[in-house]
């Protein structure tokens, strides 16, 4: 497939990019306060459908919510803010829900669909909050607080079936799991037990040597493992593994980068994972028979 350049339109840094779960228009978040909507059509070009305003400072995150909760975006921002923006006419979008921190909040993740309407946010106050909709439009906020006391980095969710499992059976309840990077350059792994966050990795998974900048849990497609990708200002990226509930996480260096590591991001079969490091460099790696991790492909920026 060809590279396609997006002109985004946004006048400072972007610091983010989602795309929508049919491939058809991508989010961009900014430094200028802003969110752009722009449409992809097949002949690789692309064309300006809306920008959001609302945000009073840089905007770090966007994340498409399930479509099956409608046209609908999450955001967050320096300013303190998480927006949820949904979308009523064509590009015609509107703020749903507005949830305030006390600091900058840097990373956002929808739930599995299966969980519901359900939001976490980390933010540099040390909390992550987990907002779920009810059915009569309001909203229950459940909080970690001081997950990573010196300021939350990064937020993921598990996937809803247990690892193993290709499908939910009957009676099983989903799994609600959490994973959080952090500025103690600390993984974290939380589990909801009657209503309240508890850790559910003792003790936290601690192989980075500076800001854990990202974390992502891979889909697991009936594996028997649980896998973790954290990202490092330290340079490398960490593949963490559980073999099954209640045991031991471990660690393998995936990489040193030599630079800041900012973003890792699975492929949905959960067999890809690519990185994006400080060199301008998005490389992607595959684990071979042997458990190895092999780069297959450098993407060209």
């Amino acid at each position: 497939m060809p590279a396609q350049k997006i002109e985004t339109g946004h006048n400072d840094v972007v610091h983010d990019v989602s795309m929508d779960y049919y491939g058809k228009r991508v989010a961009t978040a900014s430094s200028d306060a802003t969110i752009k909507i722009i449409g992809l059509t097949g002949n690789s070009t692309s064309h300006h459908l809306a920008t959001l305003t609302g945000h009073q400072g840089p905007v770090w995150q966007i994340s498409w919510a399930h479509p099956k909760f409608g046209s609908a975006l999450a955001s967050c921002s320096y300013d303190g803010r998480v927006i949820i923006w949904k979308e009523g006419n064509q590009n015609e979008w509107t703020q749903l829900q507005v949830f305030d921190h006390k600091s900058s909040v840097n990373s956002i993740a929808w739930a599995p669909h299966e969980l519901g309407f359900c939001l976490a946010a980390g933010s540099s106050d040390g909390n992550i909050s987990v907002y779920t909709s009810r059915s009569d439009g309001s909203w229950d906020t459940t909080k970690i607080d001081q997950a990573h006391p010196v300021g939350v980095t990064s937020v993921t969710w598990a996937p809803s079936m247990g690892p193993g499992s290709l499908v939910a059976s009957e009676g099983s309840e989903p799994v609600q799991k959490l994973a959080s990077g952090g500025c103690d350059n600390t993984v974290k792994v939380w589990k909801l037990y009657d209503g309240n966050w508890k850790m559910d990795c003792f003790p936290a998974l601690q192989m980075h040597s500076d800001w854990v900048r990202d974390v992502c849990w891979a889909p697991n497609l009936g594996l028997p493992k649980s896998t973790i990708a954290s990202a490092s200002q330290d340079g490398t990226v960490v593949i963490w593994t559980v073999a099954k509930e209640g045991g031991q996480w471990e660690g393998r260096v995936l990489k040193d980068f030599k630079n800041p590591v900012w973003r890792v991001s699975w492929s949905l079969t959960g067999n890809l994972l690519a990185v994006a490091s400080g060199d301008n460099n998005v490389t992607l790696w595959k684990e071979a028979v042997d458990g190895e991790w092999q780069e297959v492909t450098t993407v060209d920026q």
